[in-house]
Parts: C-alpha cells; sequence; structure tokens
C-alpha cells in the first residue's frame, strides 16, 4: 500500500497528539511529536542555566544547540514513543508547567527552528510519517498529501488542560492553565519566525464540540481517500 505524509497543525491543547497517535497507530506510521522536541530544547535550556527570570539567554542557547540530541524511542510497556533528550528518557519532565511556561519563547527563536525543521524533514524522507505541531503543513512538509488543521474554543482547550494536568497530580489553577494558553496562542500565532497558520489546503478540524472518536473517524476518512488516490495513480 502507498504511504503518505500526514501534516498536522494547529493550537495548544486541541487534541492534536492524540489524534497523530492514533492515525499513526491504525496505518502503522511512524509518529513524530515536532511539540516534544521544543520541549526537549526548553528543558535543556532550563537545566543548563540558559534561563533567568522566565527569560531565554537567546546567545546562550544558540552556541549550545549542536549539544542537544533529540531522538524517539518506542516504549513496549507504555506502548508510546518516548522522548529522549542526550539519550535520557524526559517524556514526563516536557510535559511539565516549567517547560510549558517556557517553550514558546523558546520557539520563537530563529535558528532552533531551523534545526528542529532538518531533524524533522530526515525523520519524514520516507514518507509513512505523521507528524503535529504548529508549521508542519506550512513549513516542514508543505508537500505533504495530507494536511489537517485543528482548533477549539480557547475555554475547552483550557479545561482539558487543566484536567489532564490535574490527573497527572501536578498542583494549578484553572487561571494559570488559561494565562497559559493565552500567552502561548499569542506567541505562536504572531512570531516572525513560521507563524502558526492554516494552510490553503489543509483539512480544518473544529473539535469544540466533538468526541475523540468523532474527530478521528473524519481525519481517518481522509487519510483512506489520499492513499487509495496514489494507489489510482499506480495502477
Amino acid at each position: 500500500m502507498s504511504k503518505i505524509t500526514i501534516a498536522i497543525d494547529g493550537y495548544s491543547s486541541c487534541g492534536k497528539s492524540t489524534l497523530a497517535k492514533e492515525l499513526a497507530a491504525i496505518l502503522s506510521y511512524t509518529y513524530i511529536d515536532s511539540g516534544a522536541m521544543y520541549r526537549a530544547v526548553a528543558l535543556y535550556a532550563l537545566q543548563n542555566g540558559i534561563i533567568k527570570n522566565g527569560e531565554v539567554d537567546k546567545k546562550k542557547l544558540i552556541e549550545n544547540l549542536d549539544r542537544i540530541d533529540i531522538s524517539f524511542q518506542y516504549d513496549n510497556e507504555s506502548l508510546k514513543s518516548h522522548t529522549y533528550l542526550n539519550g535520557k528518557n524526559v517524556e514526563s519532565e516536557i510535559r511539565e508547567m516549567p517547560v510549558s511556561r517556557i517553550v514558546s519563547k523558546v520557539s520563537l527563536i530563529k535558528e532552533v527552528r531551523q534545526k528542529m525543521v532538518l531533524i524533522q524533514h530526515e525523520l519524514g524522507k520516507k514518507k509513512g510519517v505523521v507528524m503535529d505541531g504548529r508549521d508542519i503543513g506550512t513549513v516542514v512538509f508543505p508537500d505533504a498529501e495530507l494536511k489537517i488543521f485543528m482548533w477549539a474554543d480557547a475555554e475547552v482547550r483550557a479545561k482539558r488542560r487543566f484536567d489532564e494536568l490535574k490527573a497527572k497530580g501536578i498542583q494549578i489553577t484553572m487561571d494559570e492553565v488559561r494565562e497559559n494558553l493565552r500567552k502561548r496562542d499569542h506567541e505562536d500565532t504572531t512570531r516572525d519566525e513560521n507563524p502558526l497558520k492554516q494552510a490553503p489546503d489543509a483539512v480544518p478540524i473544529d473539535n469544540t464540540y466533538m468526541t475523540q472518536d468523532e474527530q478521528f473517524t473524519i481525519a481517518f476518512k481522509h487519510a483512506l481517500r489520499k492513499i487509495s488516490a496514489l494507489e489510482g495513480k499506480k495502477a
């Protein structure tokens, strides 16, 4: 069967990763979490004194980029792909609030985005890839056979994120989550380097009032159509 590239973009906490993982699993594709890559860079910056008073020492981070190695490994126990930073599993650490508070500022840096895009290009060369992020369909894989752009009401996204963090035992208020999402939305959509925007040929999915199964069904049907079209061209 022909393999395609699936690019999923959208706002924070709108279910991009969940959908991407589901599609990758059913199609036996490789799932690449681009957001986790930027989170890993942010974690490195936090661990190495590159973040001071909530601000990024841009010059120092750029100087350290060659010391940052990011990879993904499938974990047979959790049945999930985990993020590794310089050989260490950091999947849990990169999801915590200290990283969430700074990741958008790290991703604003042109040199950081350039390095991440280079890595992503290499990971996606063989097709059969599902990648989610902010600029996958517009910058990383502009020729992807299937592009999806996701969003949801800001309050709904904040509630989802709050519930997710509480389930992990992280103490945080709803107001803190709202403010974090507001800042990330602003930074993602207004940054000079590859801002979040919908590709002209992307399939739009507003999942504000949609179940996880409903959004998966929509996306999977589009994927099957694209694969079928490629098979038709080969015939």
